[in-house]
């Protein structure tokens, strides 16, 4: 493990909730590069030839394991873009941790795209958590642009919770994912703008075998002048049952677009969209007030328990 100056360990901690090295594998990257990587009998983790990335390998039947993969970006100006693949065995269970913190003290752009797929195999059970977060004082911006497409076997779940919160002054999201029969997909976004950063989130699941299922939930918060999007689509192309929901809560001069849809081609899909998006309610704000909050602080804990 290469030493990682404080702002990277912060930064690590922020995206990872990692105060220490990791049990399990892990590839830990900071400015460009590698300065950390662990593998385990049942988790390998190789160095792409081709392209910048990784290749993650989990055997059949690994159980109760963990893979970290954090990147962190200190350096004003860097800019890049890494290709991660995961391949899950058949009937595993595992938990993956992902993420990208940023601080820019600088003057120019940093950026960091992240392209990660994941090929899970029959009766697996995934939890995956990706944090963006950023911090810095300089004028130039924190850009992030992960792409996640999801592959899905027979019988396997995936849980995915995507997280900002803070400092991400640009971010386009976008989630492709493919389930065969019986797969069962899981999305819980967390999502926070402010200032004037924009967001977009981008969801388009494919639900292609009997029994599958999908549930793609986002709750957000637009503040100052920051703008927001989500585009969820839900496709049914065989006897299956899926669900999206949008719930924002909009303050200041935000703006939110809330596109959900639905496409059914089987008369057995059963798919439903929901979406709300208004401000704090002045009830709740007047409880807690009487309570001896400040007006300020009642909004930060009606938003802190939204995000939640």
């Amino acid at each position: 493990m290469k030493q990682m100056d404080e702002v990277q360990k912060r930064l690590i901690r922020e995206v990872a909730d990692l105060h220490d090295i990791p049990e399990g594998a892990y590839n830990f990257r900071a400015n460009g590069e590698s300065v950390g990587r662990q593998t385990t009998a049942n988790i390998d983790i190789t160095t792409k030839t081709e392209r910048s990335g990784i290749d993650i390998r989990i055997k059949d039947g690994t159980k109760k394991e963990s893979v970290h993969i954090p990147v962190v970006l200190s350096q004003s100006g860097l800019q890049e873009t890494v290709y991660n693949d995961f391949y899950i065995g058949k009937d595993c269970d595992v938990l993956i941790v992902a993420g990208c913190g940023i601080d820019n003290c600088g003057n120019q752009d940093s950026r960091h795209d992240g392209v990660h797929r994941f090929f899970v195999g029959k009766g697996s059970h995934v939890r995956y958590v990706e944090k963006h977060y950023g911090s810095g004082d300089g004028a130039g911006r924190r850009i992030l642009n992960p792409v996640t497409e999801v592959y899905m076997e027979e019988g396997s779940t995936m849980e995915m919770e995507m997280v900002q919160i803070k400092g991400v002054d640009s971010t386009e999201r976008t989630t492709l994912a493919e389930l065969a029969a019986d797969a069962k997909l899981i999305v819980r976004e967390r999502l926070m703008t402010h200032g004037q950063q924009t967001a977009g989130s981008v969801y388009k699941v494919s639900l292609n075998g009997d029994g599958a299922s999908a549930d793609v939930v986002s709750r957000s918060v637009a503040r100052d002048t920051s703008f927001q999007k989500f585009d969820a689509c839900i496709i049914g192309n065989a006897a299956c049952t899926g669900h999206t929901e949008c719930d924002s809560i909009i303050m200041d001069s935000g703006r939110i677009l809330a596109v959900p849809s639905l496409e059914a081609n089987n008369i057995d899909a059963a798919l439903v969209h929901e979406a709300a998006i208004g401000k704090i309610a002045g009830e709740q704000l007047i409880k807690l007030m009487t309570l001896g909050l400040t007006e300020a602080e009642a909004e930060e804990q009606i938003i802190n328990g939204f995000l939640k």
